[in-house]
C-alpha cells in the first residue's frame, strides 16, 4: 500500500503529475479547436478542396475514380491519347471490322468511350490517396449533402465533418512531432514544438481547408522518423539486417504514399536517397535500392493508369509547368480545348523558375508555417549540434527545402494566385513540424546561455506567445465569416443542381463548386463563347451556364478584352450594358435574383414549379 509520501511524490513529480499535464493539454486542445471552429472556421474556398471532396463522394458511391468537374484540357489530353491508340489499333487489326473478334470490338469501344462526354469522366488531375481516405470517411460518417434553401445558411455539414477529420489528423501530426522532438532533443523542446505547432494560424487554416496538406504533414513526419531509425540502426549496429531491410522498404513505401497524396512530393526521393547513401553505413547501396523499389511498387500502378489515359505518368498534372507562363497565364491552359504549345518557349521555364524562387525566398521561407520559428531554424544553421543524428537530419531538411522550392516554383498555377498561402501547391509547409522542432531546439540552446534560471519560464512563455500571436489575434479580434461569398454561396449552387436532371450538363467559371454542391457534371468555361463552346455543345448538349463574380467582376481591358476571358468579353459586355443575352446563343432563359452579381442561363425555365 502506497504511503502518503509516495502519493505526494506522484502528484508533484510522478505519474499523476504527468497525467495531469496531459489532461490539461487535452482540455486546452479541445478548447482551442472549439474556439477556432466558432471564430475562425470558413466553408471551402479553394478549388482543390471542392474538387477532392466531389471526387471522394463519387468514389464512396461506387462510381470509380471519376469526376464531375471537367476541364477542357483534360478532354484534349484524353482525345489525343485515344486517337493515338485508335491509330495503333487499326494498324494491327483487320481493315474489315466484321472480322474483328469480340475482344477486339470491346477494346475498340472502350477506347472510343473514354473520349465520350456522356460517359463518366475519369479524373486525370488529382493523386488518389486523399480522395480515397475521404471516401472512407464518407462511408462511415453520416454525410448530408442536401441543403435546405429556406433556412439561414452558415455551415455546410459535409465540409464541417471533413474539417473535423483533418483537425484530428492535425493532432496526430502534432503528437508525432512531439515524440520525434523529445527523442532527438529533450522533452522540453518537444513540448515547445507542440505549443508552436498548435499556435500556428496557417496550420489551423490548412486543417480547416479541406486540402490534403495535413495528411501529407503526417506522411512527412513518418518518413523522417523512419530515416532517423535507419541512421541509428546503421551507425550503432543495433539491429540485424532484416530490420534494416524492412526500414528501407518502409521509407520507400511512405514516400510513395506521399507522392500519391501530392505528386510534387516525389522530389523528396532525392534527399531520402542522399540521406540513406551517406548515413547508413556499409549497406547503403542495398538500402537505397530497396527504398527505390518500395517507392516504385507503390506509385507504378497509378502512374501506369495515368499513362494509359493520357500518355503521361502524372496525367494532366504534368502540364502545370506550362501554367503561369507568358502565353498560358491564369486559367488559360486548363480551359483550352486545343492548346497551342508551339507558342511556348523553352526559356519560359527558367524564367518561371527564377521569378517564383525569388518570391518564395522573399515571402515564404522566412516565415515557415506562418510563424517566426522558421527564422530561428535559419539562424540555427550556424550552430553545430553535438548529436550526429541532428546534424544529419538538418542536412536532410535543407536538401528537402531546396528541392521543394524548385518544385513549388515550377508547379505554380493559378491556384496559388487565387489562394496565395493556403493551397496544395505550398509544399514547404509540410516541412514545418521539422523546421519548428529545430527552431525550438535552437531557442533552448540560446536559453542555456541565460544564467537567470528564475526568468526561464518567462522567456519560454514569451516565445510561445509571440509565435502564436497571429492565431490569437484572429480568434480574439478578427472572427472569420464562414461563408466564402463571393463567389461561393452553397444554397444557390445546390438549388441550381436541383433544377437540372442528373444526366444534364452545365458550364461554369466555378465548375468545381457546381460538381460539389450541385452534384452535376460541369465543364470549365471554355476560352470563347463561340467555337469552343459550340464544339463542347456538339459532343454533349450544355443545358445551363452559370457565371459568377470570377468572370462578371473582371477588368474591362485586362480580363475581357485582352485577358483570360477575352473570348467571352463581348458576351459579358452585352449582358452588363444591354442586359440581354447575345442573339444566337442557345441558352436564353434566366431566373430573377441572380444578375448582376451572378448569372444563370438555361434552355428553359426550370425554376418555375
Amino acid at each position: 500500500m502506497p504511503t502518503l509520501q509516495d502519493i505526494i511524490y506522484s502528484v508533484v513529480a510522478g505519474r499523476a503529475a504527468r497525467f495531469m499535464r496531459m489532461f490539461l493539454l487535452f482540455l486546452a486542445v479541445v478548447g482551442i479547436t472549439i474556439w477556432f471552429d466558432l471564430r475562425g472556421y470558413k466553408n471551402f474556398y479553394t478549388q482543390e478542396s471542392m474538387d477532392n471532396a466531389q471526387l471522394a463522394r463519387n468514389i464512396s458511391e461506387n462510381k470509380g475514380y471519376t469526376t464531375k468537374f471537367i476541364r477542357p484540357l483534360g478532354i484534349y489530353l484524353l482525345n489525343r491519347n485515344a486517337n493515338h491508340k485508335i491509330d495503333e489499333f487499326l494498324n494491327t487489326a483487320s481493315s474489315n471490322r466484321a472480322l474483328w473478334t469480340i475482344e477486339q470490338q470491346d477494346k475498340y469501344q472502350r477506347i472510343v468511350n473514354s473520349t465520350d462526354l456522356k460517359y463518366p469522366h475519369p479524373d486525370i488531375y488529382n493523386p488518389p490517396a486523399y480522395p480515397m481516405v475521404l471516401s472512407w470517411i464518407m462511408q462511415i460518417l453520416p454525410f448530408e449533402y442536401e441543403i435546405d434553401t429556406e433556412l439561414k445558411f452558415l455551415r455546410y455539414q459535409p465540409e464541417l465533418l471533413i474539417n473535423i477529420f483533418n483537425q484530428f489528423l492535425f493532432f496526430i501530426a502534432v503528437w508525432i512531432a512531439f515524440m520525434l522532438a523529445s527523442r532527438l532533443f529533450e522533452e522540453a523542446v518537444g513540448w515547445l514544438t507542440v505549443v508552436t505547432l498548435l499556435g500556428s494560424e496557417i496550420l489551423w487554416r490548412f486543417s480547416a481547408s479541406g486540402l490534403p496538406t495535413i495528411l501529407l504533414l503526417i506522411i512527412t513526419l513518418l518518413l523522417v522518423w523512419t530515416l532517423v531509425l535507419i541512421e541509428k540502426g546503421s551507425n550503432e549496429d543495433l539491429w540485424n539486417p532484416v530490420r534494416m531491410v524492412f526500414l528501407a522498404i518502409l521509407a520507400g513505401i511512405i514516400l510513395g504514399v506521399g507522392t500519391l497524396t501530392k505528386y510534387g512530393f516525389a522530389v523528396a526521393l532525392f534527399p531520402v536517397i542522399f540521406f540513406i547513401w551517406f548515413y547508413s553505413g556499409l549497406r547503403r547501396g542495398l538500402l537505397c535500392t530497396l527504398a527505390i523499389i518500395g517507392f516504385v511498387l507503390v506509385v507504378a500502378p497509378w502512374f501506369y493508369r495515368n499513362y494509359e489515359l493520357t500518355g503521361s505518368p502524372l496525367g494532366a498534372a504534368s502540364y502545370s509547368v506550362y501554367s503561369e507562363t507568358p502565353y498560358f497565364t491564369g486559367t488559360i491552359l486548363e480551359r483550352s480545348l486545343n492548346p497551342d504549345f508551339s507558342r511556348f518557349r523553352t526559356s519560359d521555364i527558367p524564367e518561371k523558375l527564377w521569378t517564383n524562387v525569388k518570391e518564395i525566398l522573399s515571402n515564404d521561407l522566412p516565415f515557415f508555417g506562418g510563424s517566426w520559428v522558421g527564422a530561428f531554424f535559419l539562424a540555427g544553421l550556424l550552430i553545430p549540434f553535438r548529436s550526429s543524428a541532428l546534424r544529419k537530419l538538418r542536412v536532410f531538411t535543407i536538401i528537402s527545402i531546396i528541392c521543394f522550392i524548385i518544385v513549388q516554383a515550377l508547379g505554380k498555377t493559378a491556384l496559388s494566385s487565387n489562394s496565395p498561402v493556403v493551397n496544395s501547391e505550398n509544399l514547404l509547409v509540410v516541412l514545418s513540424p521539422i523546421v519548428f522542432m529545430f527552431g525550438c531546439g535552437f531557442f533552448y540552446m540560446l536559453l542555456e546561455q541565460v544564467n537567470l534560471a528564475e526568468l526561464r519560464p518567462i522567456f519560454v512563455g514569451g516565445f510561445a506567445l509571440l509565435m502564436s500571436a497571429p492565431l490569437l489575434i484572429t480568434l480574439l479580434f478578427k472572427p472569420v465569416h464562414p461563408i466564402a461569398y463571393p463567389p461561393y454561396y452553397p444554397p444557390r449552387i445546390y438549388e441550381i443542381g436541383t433544377w437540372m436532371e442528373k444526366n444534364e450538363f452545365l458550364m461554369s467559371d466555378i465548375p468545381w463548386s457546381v460538381a460539389w454542391y450541385g452534384n452535376r457534371d460541369c465543364i470549365w468555361l471554355t476560352l470563347n463563347s463561340t467555337g469552343d463552346y459550340e464544339s463542347v455543345n456538339a459532343r454533349r448538349q450544355i443545358q445551363g451556364l452559370y457565371l459568377t463574380s470570377n468572370t462578371l467582376d473582371g477588368r474591362f481591358i485586362s480580363d475581357w478584352v485582352r485577358g483570360e476571358y477575352e473570348g467571352w468579353g463581348m458576351f459579358i459586355i452585352d449582358l452588363l450594358l444591354k442586359r440581354e443575352v447575345p442573339t444566337g446563343f442557345p441558352l436564353q432563359k434566366a431566373p430573377i435574383g441572380f444578375f448582376p452579381e451572378q448569372l444563370f442561363l438555361s434552355d428553359k425555365e426550370r425554376w418555375v414549379q
